[in-house]
């Protein structure tokens, strides 16, 4: 069998696994860079990948055909690049033959998946585990209550359950809270504290307040600890970017 040159390395920590209750039961996440936009991986494509063009042509040319494709998916095309394949899908239930879509019954998302190319990729990547994490309070998934949707899609003025470790809002600290940070304006809404329907330390579960349409991430603040209020608040930030569905 042909060994595979190593390529890539990525780090990961270890977190308690919170489906199960075996106490040494963990589960890795990757321990993320940053986030990179168009613009970024052009740049490196130009500068590191040897690529024959400009990193601006490159990302007028990207820009162009992320728009195309979103344009033709939105037809009820699949699309298959080799490195993923993307289709719309409808979720919701139709409870008749001749039930009509119902855009407060049903709703339409994008369905992403990796393709071979990326597939292959991953065979050059090695992985190093630094340890379980620290005890700190951390967010490690988000689940859109109306689509179902996992550390993707929310939807405003609908619950959203957010699962993780230490998350419990907990202290009289005027910023505990959860919020949601808007990633094009930076802007951080707070959750009405009347709004947290759910506050446990393993999971929250809020009503969104009406959100424009854009990206945000997840930040929840608290002073909870295991025996006695911390001093401070802690911040826990999802490393997931969520749209507004």
């Amino acid at each position: 069998m042909e060994t595979q040159t190593i390529l890539h390395r990525i780090k990961a920590k270890l977190y308690e696994n919170l489906l199960t209750e075996d106490p040494n039961d963990f589960v890795a996440r990757v321990s993320s860079e940053r986030s990179l936009n168009v613009a970024q991986v052009c740049t490196s494509a130009a500068t590191r990948g040897g690529a024959d063009v400009s990193a601006p042509s490159m990302q007028h040319a990207v820009d162009l055909f992320l728009t195309e494709m979103a344009y033709l998916l939105c037809d009820g095309y699949s699309i298959n690049t080799g490195y993923f394949t993307a289709s719309v899908h409808i979720r919701g239930v139709f409870n008749s033959p001749n039930e009509h879509f119902n855009p407060q019954k049903h709703s339409i998302a994008f369905e992403f998946q990796q393709g071979a190319q990326l597939r292959r990729e991953l065979q050059t990547v090695e992985v190093d585990i630094l340890g379980v994490a620290d005890s700190s309070a951390a967010v490690l998934q988000v689940t859109d209550v109306k689509t179902g949707s996992v550390n993707d899609l929310i939807t405003p003025n609908r619950n959203l359950k957010i699962a993780g470790h230490k998350i419990k809002i907990a202290g009289d600290n005027p910023d505990n809270g959860v919020y949601l940070i808007n990633q094009i304006s930076q802007a951080r809404i707070k959750i009405d504290p009347t709004d947290i329907v759910v506050n446990n330390p393993s999971e929250l579960i809020v009503v969104l307040p009406d959100l424009p349409v854009s990206t945000f991430k997840v930040e929840v603040v608290t002073q909870y600890g295991v025996s006695v209020l911390l001093k401070e608040p802690r911040t826990a930030v999802f490393d997931k970017i969520l749209t507004v569905a």
